[in-house]
């Protein structure tokens, strides 16, 4: 499912113009993504969050050049999925 389904589903469900709908949702990932850039995690009960993950610092290896690099400390943006969301996809999607 792309943006563009998830706008199209919610303007069909709500009955609102798709160019509203396409405004509320892109509003809502700015406002996700501002937070998440300030430091600051989102919840949402029931969903899930989005949280900042530290990656500790690691030695990696350039195969091209064969040679030891150092990739320092960072911080990802990640989602955690809450317990119901989970139990659904768990109970109602089937293993391929």
């Amino acid at each position: 499912m792309t943006k563009a389904d998830i706008v199209a589903k919610i303007s069909e469900k709500l009955g609102m113009e798709k160019g509203e709908v396409q405004a509320t949702v892109e509003t809502f990932m700015s406002e996700v993504k501002t937070s998440l850039e300030g430091g600051d995690n989102v919840y949402l009960r029931g969903f899930g969050s989005f949280i900042i993950k530290t990656r500790a610092e690691k030695t990696g290896r350039n195969i091209s050049k064969n040679t030891t690099i150092k990739i320092p400390a960072h911080n990802i943006p990640a989602f955690k999925p809450a317990k119901v969301f989970v139990e659904g996809v768990k109970t109602n999607v089937e293993v391929k």
